[in-house]
């Protein structure tokens, strides 16, 4: 006991400084995790699916290219349709990724084990400069 109240601030930086090192873990655990580059990563060298589950009227308005789109309330019934590969990384997207968060417990639950929400989700596409199409 002597020694944690003699060193009780090099014990308060350690357990400080120990969870600065986890919380970008803990921040990163959700569905939205995906950065960006990653995405580009996926679609370029592992043939990954984008999906956007935006409404069709937002979908015509800007996508990433060659996004599908299938709007969230319909994902689980045409998702198996559009996305047959279930082994293939499926990156889901939306506005700014709360939807696309949602999309990827979705897919998640009908197997789709490599499904990732964009983080940030086309905004964040757009912020890095990324192209997008409009229908």
């Amino acid at each position: 006991m002597k020694f944690v109240i003699d060193n009780w601030m090099l014990i308060t930086i350690a357990l400080t400084s120990g969870a600065m090192l986890v919380w970008p873990t803990i921040q990163g655990a959700g569905a939205g995790s995906l950065s960006t580059g990653m995405a580009v990563q996926l679609i370029n060298r592992e043939k990954a699916v984008v999906v956007d589950v935006c409404e069709t009227e937002e979908f015509a308005q800007g996508h990433i290219g060659g996004a599908r789109n299938i709007p969230l309330n319909q994902l689980e019934q045409r998702l198996p349709e559009v996305v047959k590969n279930k082994g293939l990384p499926v990156i889901l997207v939306c506005a700014t990724g709360a939807r696309a968060s949602r999309a990827a417990a979705v897919a998640k639950k009908l197997g789709y084990d490599k499904a990732q929400a964009l983080s940030g989700g086309l905004k964040a596409w757009k912020e890095a400069n990324l192209p997008v199409e409009k229908a």
